[in-house]
């Protein structure tokens, strides 16, 4: 397998503090979510659903010892009332850094606009959008950094 080269993912930069660089584990974090996909891609190709590549994805991070939640439920402030269940993200991992999956034919742009609420929400920096249904998996990420 080639490796991963993150000059190839797209950056896209808001805010204020967007140019401070992130910490090294952070970096650390990214490059094996992202050596994770390309591994995943690699042996599935696209266009299968969404939740058998993060199923496999999840496996991949269990491989390397690193920490991840599932499907996490993040509530939503209303005017002072609680929503509970609106909002789910796909991956959180290492408690740093939010993985949206994707397995589309075509990106949208609201998806970008959804990652970046989804960090603004969450107080993270930075996400990953991933769409496996890419012949290269290179062009199916994106990197959002707030």
């Amino acid at each position: 397998m080639k490796p991963q080269r993150h000059e190839d993912t797209k950056i896209f930069v808001k805010g204020s503090d967007a140019h401070a660089p992130l910490p090294p584990e952070t970096e650390g974090i990214v490059s094996a979510v992202i050596d994770a996909a390309f591994k995943v891609h690699a042996a599935l190709g696209p266009g299968l659903l969404e939740s058998i590549y993060e199923a496999c994805i999840c496996h991949e991070l269990n491989r390397r010892g690193i920490s991840f939640n599932r499907q996490v439920a993040v509530p939503m402030l209303y005017e002072g009332m609680r929503l509970d269940g609106g909002l789910r993200l796909d991956l959180v991992v290492a408690e740093l850094v939010v993985v949206e999956l994707k397995s589309v034919e075509l990106m949208h742009p609201v998806y970008e606009a959804q990652l970046l609420s989804h960090l603004k929400l969450t107080g993270l920096r930075l996400g990953l959008l991933i769409n496996f249904n890419v012949p290269l998996i290179k062009h199916g990420i994106k990197r959002v950094i707030i």
